[in-house]
């Protein structure tokens, strides 16, 4: 890993960074991007629609358009291409939900030393709690990234002669509509807890798939889970979990498959010595934060639990993926 040579400067842009994206956060949050996607407005038609304090509006519009998020012409602002595909809630791509989910985060990770402190979480699950519109977030900023990576990692890997798969705590089930859309003769079962349902079959009616993919309400840590699948999918599913409960599903999820079926894996994952990449190692800090035992993996440790759940063959893809993430593979004997 190379080493980084600091400045002052450097290090007071890292220690403030968050000012920025306070910012950005505030101006999905507020639905500003949305108002200004077509058409240029100033701070004051801005917060007349959004009900919003001028003074307060209009610095919130410079900033964003110092960042380089919108552009400003004389007094009026309108977004940039790019806000206008990724941040407003008009556009297929949107990704404010997983900007929203982020913003979430924000306060637990003001604690991190009385996590770190402690050994065990300072904030509430946002993945499956009570708050509905964090848990939409959440639910819906994982379809917002996985709808990103999905379509290429199903066009990558190969289910050919497969017919049946398991998206294990699949959520809104996003790779189980990319691993179908890819291959016609496919069907899957989409398996999370009960709270996922609407979010999954809302999403999976959208992509016209209801017939080919169901919904099957369950708690993998407690229930059995369907078994007969030729595949099974567990897309950032093991890093909320200590390794006592990862190496039990991954048990559960080799049970779930046919003799020959294949176990695809998705995590951020480390390095051996576990100081790279960045955002896995950050990562564990998010699950220290937010779980009892999460925590990032490193390859050598998901492929000893592989193979300790009865899978042969167990191997990385060559993938070029974000953040660190990839995909491993075995085969059930």
């Amino acid at each position: 890993m190379a080493t980084t040579e600091w400045t002052i400067p450097d290090l007071l842009q890292l220690s403030g960074g968050y000012w920025s994206a306070c910012a950005l956060h505030a101006g999905v949050k507020l639905d500003i991007f949305s108002v200004l996607d077509s058409s240029a407005l100033t701070a004051a038609e801005v917060a007349q629609l959004r009900g919003t304090n001028p003074r307060g509006t209009g610095m919130l519009l410079d900033a964003l358009s110092a960042i380089g998020l919108l552009e400003k012409v004389g007094n009026t602002f309108v977004d940039t291409p790019f806000s206008a595909g990724k941040l407003s809630n008009k556009s297929s791509g949107y990704l404010g939900h997983i900007i929203m989910h982020h913003h979430h985060l924000m306060a637990g990770w003001t604690r991190l030393d009385e996590a770190v402190t402690s050994g065990g979480p300072v904030r509430e699950s946002v993945s499956h709690g009570d708050d509905e519109t964090v848990r939409e977030s959440f639910l819906m900023g994982m379809f917002n990234l996985a709808s990103q990576l999905a379509p290429g990692i199903a066009r990558s890997v190969s289910l050919s002669g497969r017919s049946t798969l398991l998206d294990l705590g699949g959520g809104p089930g996003t790779y189980a509509i990319h691993f179908c859309l890819a291959n016609p003769d496919l069907s899957a079962v989409v398996y999370d807890l009960p709270t996922t349902r609407s979010f999954a079959e809302r999403t999976i009616e959208r992509f016209d798939l209801s017939e080919r993919i169901a919904f099957t309400s369950g708690d993998y840590n407690i229930d059995q889970v369907p078994t007969g699948f030729d595949a099974a999918w567990l897309s950032h599913v093991l890093h909320a979990d200590g390794p006592g409960a990862c190496s039990a599903l991954l048990r559960k999820a080799a049970a779930a498959l046919k003799p020959g079926g294949v176990l695809m894996v998705q995590e951020f994952i480390l390095d051996d010595e576990r100081n790279s990449p960045l955002f896995p190692a950050l990562f564990s800090l998010n699950m220290l934060i937010g779980t009892d035992a999460g925590q990032s993996y490193s390859e050598t440790e998901l492929s000893v639990m592989m193979r300790e759940a009865g899978l042969s063959d167990v191997h990385r893809l060559k993938l070029e993926l974000p953040n660190g993430a990839g995909v491993m593979t075995g085969l059930k004997l």
